[in-house]
């Protein structure tokens, strides 16, 4: 499964997401939002406004969620 993870560079909760995944194994790309605007328009079209966004297949969510993390690891 495929795993992005939009960003912003201070962004503290991003930081947390990455290093739980890391922690899991789980695979990702990261996209920063402050850098491309095509990727910030879809995520606020979406309905997000908070960073870091995480889209894995079907799911997306906002925020730090070691929760959905672990899921994604099961």
């Amino acid at each position: 499964m495929e795993v992005t993870v939009y960003s912003t560079p201070s962004c503290v909760q991003c930081k947390q997401t990455y290093k739980e995944l890391d922690k899991k194994g789980i695979a990702y790309t990261v996209v920063d939002l402050a850098a491309d605007e095509a990727a910030m328009s879809r995520v606020r079209g979406l309905g997000f406004s908070q960073a870091p966004v995480v889209e894995a297949g079907e799911e997306m969510w906002a925020g730090f969620r070691p929760d959905l993390i672990k899921k994604l690891a099961a």
